[in-house]
C-alpha cells in the first residue's frame, strides 16, 4: 500500500471510530515530508468531522510570577536562573476578575488562572478559590487552572468550584524529562493528572516541542498523550530565554511542528489541539497553517512571561480561514 493510500485509510478508520492503532500511528508520524501535506489535510477534515469549524480560544493570568522551586530548564520564572523577568506575589482579587471580564469582552471561551510555584500552599490555595467564586459570581467565563501539583482534597475543591479543566504538562517525552527537569520527577506529573481526572477535573496535558528532543522522543511524548486521552492538549514551540540553559537552543523545523499537530489529530479527533506559546515568535502565520492541520484552539494575548496576538487581531486571523470562535 502507497504512502497517500495508507493515510486515507487511517482517515478512514478515525472517521468510523474504529481509530489506528500506536503501530500505525508511528508510520504516519514517520512519513517522508513530501506527503506532509496530504497528512495535514487530512487531520484538518478530522478535526472539522469531530468538532466543526470552531476555534477554541483562551486567555491565560499568570497569577503568581517567578522565584518557583523548580529547575525546568526552558523556563524563565524558575528560581534557579537569572533571567531579569518581573516578579510579582498573587494580586487582589478583583484585579483578576477584571482581566477575566475583559478575556470574556474579548471572545475569549475560557480564561486559565497560572502560578509559578511547585504546588500552592494551605493560605494561596485559599486565595485562589477565592479568585475563582468571584470570577463565577461577577464574570461567567469558564476557569481553568495551572497550579502545580495538587492534593486530592485540592482538586476536589477546585471542581466544586466548577473549574473546567486543569493544566499540568508533562513538558516533553519520559526518556528526555531528567534532561529538562532534576527537581521533580515524569511520574509527579502524571499522578497529578491522575489526581485531577478523579476529582471529575477534565484534562489539559501538553509540553513544549524543540527543546533538543530528537524526533523518536517527540513520538514517545505523543504516545503518552494518546493513553491520557486528554480533553485539551496544549502544544508550546520553544522560545528560548536568555539566562535558561537553553537560550542557545536552535529552531525546530516547521515541517516537524506540522507533523507533531497532524498525528496527535489523528489520535485524538475529539480533544482540543491548542497551539500555544510560540505561535507568533516561531511560526511565520501565527498559527494559520496549523489550524488548517488538526489544531483547534490558540491562546490569545500572551503567555506566562512573553506578550503575543492581540485578541482582534486573532479573531481576523481565524475568520479569514473559515473558522469561528
Amino acid at each position: 500500500m502507497s504512502d497517500s493510500q495508507f493515510i486515507s485509510e487511517c482517515q478512514e478508520s478515525v472517521f468510523s471510530g474504529i481509530g489506528i492503532s500506536s503501530k500505525d500511528a508511528k508510520r504516519l508520524f514517520y512519513m517522508p515530508d513530501k506527503y506532509l501535506r496530504e497528512l495535514a489535510r487530512c487531520a484538518d477534515e478530522i478535526t472539522h468531522d469531530f468538532n466543526g469549524n470552531k476555534v477554541d480560544v483562551e486567555q491565560l493570568n499568570n497569577i503568581k510570577k517567578n522565584a518557583c522551586s523548580e529547575d525546568c530548564t526552558f523556563c524563565g520564572q524558575s528560581a534557579f536562573f537569572d533571567t531579569g523577568i518581573d516578579t510579582y506575589q498573587l494580586p487582589p482579587p478583583e484585579e483578576i476578575v477584571s482581566k477575566a471580564q475583559k478575556a470574556k469582552d474579548d471572545g475569549a471561551e475560557s480564561y486559565c488562572l497560572v502560578a509559578a510555584w511547585r504546588e500552592p500552599s494551605s493560605d494561596d490555595f485559599k486565595k485562589v478559590c477565592k479568585i475563582i467564586s468571584q470570577i463565577n459570581d461577577n464574570v461567567g467565563i469558564s476557569v481553568e487552572c495551572s497550579l502545580g501539583f495538587l492534593t486530592s482534597e485540592q482538586a476536589k475543591r477546585l471542581a466544586e468550584l466548577g473549574v473546567k479543566r486543569y493544566n499540568h504538562n508533562l513538558e516533553t517525552a519520559r526518556s528526555k524529562f531528567s534532561e529538562i527537569c532534576t527537581t521533580h520527577t515524569y511520574e509527579d506529573r502524571l499522578e497529578t493528572l491522575k489526581i485531577a481526572r478523579d476529582a471529575g477535573l477534565e484534562l489539559c496535558t501538553g509540553g513544549i516541542i524543540g527543546l533538543g528532543e530528537t524526533r523518536a522522543q517527540r513520538w514517545e511524548f505523543i504516545v503518552e498523550l494518546s493513553r491520557l486521552y486528554p480533553e485539551e492538549v496544549t502544544i508550546n514551540i520553544l522560545v528560548p530565554v536568555p539566562g535558561t540553559p537553553l537560550e542557545l537552543q536552535t529552531d525546530i523545523p516547521k515541517s516537524e511542528i506540522t507533523r507533531m499537530f497532524s498525528v496527535i489529530r489523528f489520535l485524538l479527533p475529539e480533544s482540543v489541539i491548542k497551539i500555544s506559546g510560540g505561535r507568533e515568535s516561531r511560526l511565520d502565520d501565527a498559527g494559520e497553517e496549523l489550524l488548517r492541520s488538526g489544531a483547534n484552539g490558540i491562546i490569545t494575548e500572551g503567555y506566562l512571561t512573553m506578550g503575543g496576538n492581540e485578541a482582534k487581531k486573532d479573531r481576523e486571523l481565524i475568520e479569514k480561514i473559515g473558522l469561528h470562535t
